[in-house]
């Protein structure tokens, strides 16, 4: 039996203020958490210098990047599109690196304007290399270990498809010599679990890349740090997994005569335990004697899809809708709106559905989900039976909440399909 959770950063009033003024679903996002968050990070120990990168893929909603520039917080871009919303909204060139899966259309564009590259492919460097022989790059390798809370979640290892495989270093070394490129950054990740023995071997394994190539400056350690959603879950002490790495780099400054930059790219640390969706009880079913109790909320899938991909668990609290505290505890499956037997906010990875132990509650009452912050507006299915994208709630320090993005009308979400008329 899971322990009730507790409201992480609203108050009850807020909860029913902001869902009545703003509607729901709404996501609602603390800038004064978020803003601490980017202290911890910007805290991180480190013997020769810091850069921290914000892993936009977790959130890219505007006002959250705003938030990020004014820390003096860089970019982390997965595609070249977030590259193109990053430099939108103010973001310099130069503050950018892109790492992609997926070879960008706009490659010589993009990196002819400042751009800074992280070459995660033989393919990719070698490409850089024709496109700008002589200039700057980072390369991502893959160190042949891997750390996930699922392994849906691991990125390094046999397994992954991400960086060049560390046994390929000779034939990186050699289209380096062919196009004289300069490594000035050796970047690796690990996946989400920071596993502080896992990531402290990674981080040796990274600093023999860069011994490799005498140009580098950056040795980036990516990010993936794990944020302990339920109250049974640890997060990740940025203090005590980087400093055991600290005197690494000191022993490879007195070794090498380098003093190396340290970087890392959060995102799910950054923004994850800021974020709260604000949902009303829609329908209460059950399946008789045998079966389960069943609470229908007025979201879904569409909004968070990570209890489906992953199993992932977020903290769901009764917010009752007219004051007062839930009669007593009771143990619901807790399912979304969707027509679609995996929208089960309780289940494990895999599908089978479970139950969670949460406050009593009527339809009209409210569920805050908890810990939303990161890949779920990001990562939601947005237009599946045509429910609108939920709308985004920034709160202020002074308490009040700014709409930063507005629910569109269904018309509006289909408005860039092509209509073929016989």
């Amino acid at each position: 039996m899971t322990s009730i959770e507790k409201l992480k950063f609203l108050k009850e009033d807020q909860v029913r203020s902001l869902a009545k003024e703003f509607g729901t679903p709404v996501f609602v996002y603390s800038e004064k958490e978020i803003e601490q968050k980017c202290d911890e990070a910007l805290a991180f120990p480190n013997a020769f210098g810091l850069q921290v990168r914000y892993a936009m893929k977790a959130n890219p909603n505007s006002n959250i990047l705003q938030i990020m520039k004014k820390k003096g917080i860089l970019i982390d871009a997965s595609s070249e599109h977030e590259v193109v919303r990053a430099l939108h909204f103010g973001f310099k060139p130069e503050s950018i690196m892109l790492t992609s899966q997926e070879f960008p259309k706009a490659f010589a564009e993009l990196i002819g304007k400042g751009v800074k590259f992280n070459a995660c492919s033989l393919r990719q460097l070698e490409a850089f290399g024709k496109a700008f022989p002589g200039k700057s790059v980072s390369i991502r390798f893959n160190p042949g270990l891997g750390s996930g809370h699922t392994k849906k979640t691991d990125v390094g290892g046999v397994t992954s498809s991400f960086g060049i495989w560390h046994e390929k270093l000779p034939e990186v070394k050699a289209i380096v010599e062919k196009y004289k490129i300069v490594v000035e950054k050796v970047h690796t990740h690990i996946g989400s679990g920071s596993d502080p023995e896992v990531w402290k071997a990674v981080a040796q394994y990274t600093l023999e890349y860069a011994e490799a190539f005498p140009t580098v400056t950056v040795v980036s350690l990516g990010g993936g740090y794990k944020v302990g959603r339920m109250e049974d879950e640890k997060s990740t002490d940025l203090q005590k997994i980087g400093a055991p790495v600290k005197p690494q780099f000191e022993e490879f400054a007195s070794k090498h005569g380098r003093k190396l930059i340290l970087e890392i790219e959060p995102g799910t640390y950054l923004i994850a335990l800021c974020g709260a969706l604000l949902t009303t009880v829609d329908d209460l079913v059950d399946t008789g004697s045998k079966g389960f109790r069943f609470l229908k909320l007025d979201t879904g899938m569409d909004s968070n899809t990570r209890p489906s991909l992953y199993g992932a668990r977020h903290p769901l609290v009764t917010v009752k809708k007219d004051g007062g505290s839930p009669k007593s505890s009771v143990e619901y499956v807790v399912v979304g709106h969707c027509c679609e037997s995996g929208d089960v906010f309780t289940q494990k990875e895999g599908g089978e559905p479970i139950t969670r132990l949460i406050g009593e509650a009527e339809i009209g009452d409210y569920v805050v989900m908890e810990a939303v912050g990161a890949y779920c507006a990001s990562m939601s299915t947005k237009n599946y039976n045509s429910f609108p994208e939920t709308s985004e709630v920034l709160l202020r320090k002074n308490g009040e909440g700014k709409l930063i993005r507005k629910k569109e009308p269904v018309l509006e979400i289909f408005r860039n399909e092509i209509l073929v008329v016989e």
